[in-house]
């Protein structure tokens, strides 16, 4: 099976994002993994709320997944700061 790793972030009416993404891969018979960007609080109306995780736990959540599931695609969506889109 192939593997897909997504660099995006939470979508808490899982609508869009990680959860969005993961729906996608699964769909088509992917092995979703991920690494989360932000945490947003958002539903069907709009966003309320941005939290960003720290450049460091990206770096962290990123090297689990390569040096176990090295996947095979990788999509990015939200990466809403430069620190962060430096670790990617």
């Amino acid at each position: 099976m192939k593997s897909a790793l997504t660099i995006a972030g939470s979508d808490s009416s899982g609508g869009a994002g990680i959860q969005a993404d993961i729906k996608t891969m699964c769909a088509n018979r992917v092995f979703a993994t991920s690494a989360i960007t932000a945490l947003t609080a958002q539903n069907t109306l709009g966003v309320t709320g941005i939290m960003d995780v720290t450049p460091e736990f990206l770096a962290q959540e990123l090297d689990a997944v390569f040096t176990d599931i090295y996947p095979n695609a990788v999509k990015i969506g939200m990466v809403s700061s430069s620190k962060l889109i430096e670790i990617i």
